[in-house]
């Protein structure tokens, strides 16, 4: 079989540059060796045309709304798994056994508490801190408490890490909510699953029993692996970047959540609940879609759209689904919010504006009213996501690691300032 080939012709000067096959998706040429041949890089802003890696564990087709988690389709996973069998499958690229999966869950629960002297660090921050920020602090802080498990070149430690962080993001997550609320944090129980255990942390206190609603802990562990992974978006590249420096793997997830943090990545469900809020009720809608459709206005509708899928988010199917249970479960029934986002999607299947642009809902326009429903602030939301993506960044990583071809990311840059000068003495500028 004869391997494809590219040709790059420039001036009188043409070169050949190998074509890479992935077992789905689009090839790829391969440009490694292009600047030692022709002394020149490509330019691709947001690197939106450029592959940064070689990856085993998702993938996207955007244009047919298809997302994989190591070959498995998301709303398979969502519908009959749970999210630590998800989180299995994402760093050992198999679903497991029963054996494997009570072995793996048993792992999870039993490092879910946190070192106790991290109780008082949390006492540094004040209490009104963002919880992102927080977060941002206490995960980058567990390699201060846990550096038993940072020499990224043992294949033990970074299992062990890896452990630790799925594990202990939860507790970390919900010691952020509590601390900002000023309630006493709660301490993780043997007996819960994952997310159950997770909801007693934020909403239990010592004072009573909490009995979890096993309708908000299915819709938010289902939550969880819709968001668990998500191919190399800005966050994932972030801790890939980090990682590709020999940073410990505590540091490149905490850089993950820095980057997550940012409004156009983590934080879109909150934007798009605000915009919902701002919409207010139906009889509004009509003047929300003409200042959308008018290019002269600054607004826009958030939730609608994605970077990636031009067609529907296969995410927002199961997440339309999940907020009508948490809603009816909690007896609202005629919530306005709700009531908004169920004709905003109405009119943008069927409106020619909509279809013809894709604007299809996406994840975060259903995500954020159901965990506003659920109890948690919007400033919880991207808290929330980070717990989620922990374990997409922890396989990512541990990937790149292994990856015997990764090298220390580098881009190159198209240099627009000045050429060379000369000093001139302050006393003659």
């Amino acid at each position: 079989m004869v391997a494809k080939t590219a040709t790059l012709t420039v001036g009188d000067k043409s070169v050949e540059l190998p074509v890479r096959a992935g077992t789905i998706g689009p090839d790829v040429v391969d440009i490694g060796a292009l600047y030692g041949k022709t002394g020149m890089f490509t330019y691709d802003p947001g690197f939106t045309s450029t592959a940064s890696c070689e990856s085993k564990i998702t993938y996207i087709d955007g244009d047919e709304g298809v997302l994989l988690y190591r070959g498995y389709p998301i709303d398979q996973l969502a519908e009959h798994g749970d999210f630590l069998e998800t989180c299995y499958l994402l760093l050992y690229g198999e679903l497991p056994t029963a054996a494997q999966k009570a072995d793996f869950d048993y792992r999870i629960t039993r490092h879910t508490m946190i070192h106790e002297q991290m109780a008082r660090f949390f006492q540094g921050f004040r209490r009104d801190a963002h919880p992102m920020a927080v977060m941002v602090a206490s995960v980058g802080a567990l390699s201060a408490f846990y550096h038993d498990s940072t020499d990224i070149t043992d294949p033990h430690q970074r299992m062990v890490a890896s452990m630790r962080m799925i594990a202990k993001m939860p507790t970390l997550a919900a010691m952020a909510f509590k601390y900002n609320i000023g309630q006493p944090f709660m301490f993780p129980k043997n007996d819960l699953d994952y997310t159950s255990n997770f909801l007693r942390m934020c909403f239990g206190v010592p004072c009573e029993e909490y009995k979890v609603n096993p309708v908000l802990a299915r819709a938010l562990d289902r939550i969880f692996i819709l968001h668990a992974d998500h191919e190399q978006n800005a966050s994932t590249s972030t801790v890939r970047l980090a990682g590709s420096s020999g940073a410990n793997p505590f540091a490149c997830v905490a850089a993950g959540i820095a980057c997550l943090w940012g409004p156009a990545h983590g934080g879109a469900n909150e934007a798009a609940l605000k915009m919902l809020s701002e919409i207010g009720s139906v009889e509004n809608i009509p003047k929300f879609i003409a200042k959308a459709k008018d290019k002269n206005d600054p607004f826009r509708l958030m939730g609608f759209g994605h970077r990636v899928y031009k067609n529907y988010d296969p995410r927002a199917k199961i997440m339309q689904r999940t907020a009508h249970e948490v809603l009816s479960e909690l007896g609202i029934k005629d919530d306005p919010l709700l009531d908004v986002a169920v004709e905003l999607e109405r009119i943008a299947l069927h409106d020619e504006y909509f279809v013809e642009k894709k604007l299809y809902p996406n994840i975060d326009f259903y995500s954020g009213i159901t965990l506003k429903a659920m109890g948690f602030p919007v400033s919880m939301f991207t808290v929330l996501f980070a717990l989620a993506r922990t374990v997409g960044w922890i396989a990512q990583w541990s990937e790149m690691i292994e990856d015997p071809h990764q090298k220390i990311g580098r881009p190159r840059q198209l240099f627009t300032g000045a050429k060379p000068r000369d000093y001139v003495s302050i006393s003659k500028r």
